[in-house]
């Protein structure tokens, strides 16, 4: 179903560096739109924002490169899964909006995303709250499920697994999308293979050395079936609920993982997520 290449392709030493250029300043970038996302703003204005700081920091928005998309974010709001056009409307507080971005530095990309609730979370609805942190949860949880020499798809198992026992814990009964799934990221920004981000029955292939991917779980407060608006790209969930996406793009090291969109580098996640954390320099 996803292809069966027998060996994924690794990054060397200084491609990695030059990744973590892009993903550095894809999370720095979200980490300003976290800060300035309030309720009165428009999505574009959001969108604009990430524009002037992508540029302005020598990278170039990579959703422009898509063929038919002219924007830097994707903004998707309330039961807007992915692919959310930023546009005229305002956003309101108790809304949650996912913000996807990402950029291009010296050839090499960075693709990442975040849920949150506009207002911050005292504005948000209980079964927001849970689901935008069950969905991180799932997320760090796949990407902790990633090392040399295991099978790809172990992420969408362990991503599914969280979502499972969040959904017990929380009494919410959440809807993993396996209409959209992860991707592998380099010198593009969508490149094979293909990660689901729920459970399959293939194994998938293994990961090597330097292996560079986008996990990021969209999940919902209730089922998994959507449909695309007559923009031909905004997604939303068949049955009116709420939706949230998590995306960060990832090098699997041999000793460990390095969050390349993380400004931190995933440090904090990953140990919480009881995985290994091996970035390439200090600075990291």
């Amino acid at each position: 179903m996803f292809g069966r290449r027998n060996r994924l392709q690794g990054r060397t030493d200084e491609q990695l560096l030059l990744m973590r250029e892009a993903g550095l300043l894809v999370g720095r970038t979200l980490e300003l739109l976290a800060a300035e996302v309030r309720p009165g703003m428009t999505t574009l204005e959001l969108d604009r924002l990430a524009e002037d700081f992508i540029r302005s920091n020598g990278g170039i928005p990579n959703f422009q490169l898509v063929p038919g998309y002219s924007h830097t974010l994707c903004t998707s709001v309330n039961d807007e899964v992915v692919h959310g056009i930023p546009g005229a409307r305002v956003l309101e507080a108790g809304d949650i909006v996912s913000v996807d971005c990402g950029a291009e530095v010296k050839g090499w990309n960075g693709d990442a995303a975040f849920t949150a609730v506009v207002g911050g979370r005292e504005a948000g609805r209980p079964e927001d709250l849970a689901l935008i942190d069950a969905t991180e949860v799932s997320l760090y949880a796949g990407i902790a499920a990633m090392q040399v020499g295991g099978r790809l798809y172990a992420v969408g198992d362990a991503v599914e697994a969280s979502i499972a026992a969040a959904a017990e814990r929380d009494g919410l009964p959440y809807g993993v999308i396996d209409e959209y799934v992860g991707h592998g990221i380099g010198t593009e920004m969508h490149m094979d293979p293909q990660i689901p981000n729920y459970a399959v029955r293939e194994a998938g292939p293994k990961l090597v050395d330097g292996f560079t991917g986008a996990i990021e779980p969209m999940i919902t407060l209730g089922g998994s079936d959507t449909k695309v608006l007559s923009d031909d790209w905004t997604v939303v969930t068949l049955d009116g609920t709420r939706a949230a996406h998590w995306e960060h793009s990832v090098a699997v090291r041999q000793d460990g993982l390095w969050i390349l969109t993380a400004v931190d580098g995933g440090k904090a996640a990953l140990e919480a997520a009881g995985a290994a954390y091996a970035p390439l320099d200090a600075t990291a």
